[in-house]
């Protein structure tokens, strides 16, 4: 097939869980032999220009489309409309948008005779930074993508009982998925931040007032432990909620603010944390959950949809927005121990069985072809020996 996919910022890139989501999407489907061409938006990356890549044209065999745009909130509908219209030209199989944002260009796309597969990451119209016209905005996405669409993936079940109820849709239930990592020994971390094994908790994702990170801190400081509290992740998505968080933690020299962190740094941070914590309100479904329990950690999550379909009994979880609940949990946690290695003995065995990259591809491979499959149940195939491995080889 000859796909298309719009609605990130731009790949390479580890700028949030879309951008990692259309990466192990396009790659993969790019090494099955798909033409895959992806639509890179222009600007900066949102951490900051020394984060910028050099602009390329071609990544592991799926060629890159850079649609020259700034990096203000005006972007989105800018680069959404001018990447569908030069999809018009390019006679793609099937174009792939991804968030509600993109989404809006739906019915230009299908009145321009393209094939249209919408997939939700999250609810975005319901995320604290977007106020007035930006949230009608983008409920017009959602709405366009529930109803314009020839299917429409989201990634989590509270997430489609939303779509489905609102917009009056039968949305399909995909997911994103986990490569096994390698441990990491405690080298970079020890040497920028002096961190050592279980000597920290970690928080590592987008700093955005969605991820509660303000209830981790004020938890955390009610704690009498000499285990640091790490916040990793770039404050340029919104300083001012960053510059609060700081003049929170300014008193309590146990908490860590890394900034924007990348490559194997990341890695030693999920291999040494104590405990990992992620205190969302709103999520689709987090990269970082998923990857913090490949790597074998302990998590303490809040009790949203979201994050308890993924972990079921494999995680701690606490009520969202309460801090108080949150610091019973957290002093639990610290307080036991042998709680948190039989967390961390379960938890990677868990997350790897039960999401797959290749499974979630073939899944969209055949939502692009026409068939109305969930990933449970392309998973359910897989466990019963029922896909061919050929489904899954790689082409050199």
């Amino acid at each position: 097939m000859k796909i298309a996919i719009i609605g990130h910022k731009r790949i390479p890139s580890n700028e949030g869980g879309i951008e990692k989501g259309v990466e192990q999407h396009a790659v993969r489907m790019a090494a099955l032999g798909h033409k895959v061409y992806v639509y890179n938006r222009g600007g900066h990356n949102v951490f900051g220009k020394q984060y910028n890549k050099k602009r390329i044209r071609n990544y592991k065999k799926v060629r890159i489309i850079t649609i020259p745009t700034t990096n203000g909130r005006a972007c989105v509908p800018i680069y959404s409309f001018l990447a569908t219209i030069h999809a018009a030209f390019m006679k793609y199989d099937v174009v792939s948008y991804y968030a509600s944002g993109s989404c809006v260009m739906i019915p230009l796309a299908k009145r321009l005779g393209l094939k249209c597969i919408a997939s939700l990451r999250g609810i975005d119209s319901q995320r604290d930074k977007w106020r007035g016209f930006a949230v009608r905005y983008l409920e017009f996405g959602e709405q366009m993508a529930a109803q314009r669409a020839d299917a429409c993936l989201v990634l989590s079940k509270n997430m489609k009982h939303y779509i489905d109820k609102r917009y009056n849709a039968n949305s399909i239930l995909s997911a994103n998925g986990i490569d096994k990592p390698k441990k990491l020994k405690a080298d970079i971390i020890k040497r920028k931040y002096n961190l050592n094994q279980d000597e920290y908790i970690l928080s590592l994702g987008r700093i955005v007032p969605e991820k509660g990170l303000h209830y981790l801190i004020s938890a955390f400081k009610r704690c009498d432990t000499t285990k640091k509290l790490v916040i990793a992740g770039g404050a340029e998505a919104d300083r001012e909620y960053y510059n609060k968080l700081r003049r929170a933690a300014s008193k309590d020299k146990r908490i860590i603010f890394t900034g924007y962190v990348t490559g194997s740094e990341i890695g030693e941070l999920y291999s040494n944390a104590y405990i990992f914590t992620l205190p969302s309100n709103l999520e689709g479904m987090a990269n970082t959950l998923l990857e913090s329990m490949s790597y074998g950690c302990c998590c303490l999550v809040s009790d949203i949809p979201e994050n308890t379909e993924v972990v079921n009994d494999k995680a701690l979880c606490f009520k969202k927005s309460d801090r108080d609940d949150l610091y019973k949990k957290l002093k639990y946690l610290l307080d036991n121990p042998a709680v948190v290695d039989d967390y961390k003995s379960n938890a990677s065995e868990y997350i790897l069985k039960r999401y797959n990259w290749d499974l979630v591809v073939n899944q969209l491979l055949r939502v692009f072809k026409g068939e109305r499959i969930g990933y449970k149940e392309v998973l359910k195939e897989y466990e019963a020996g029922l896909l061919h491995k050929q489904s899954f080889k790689r082409r050199s």
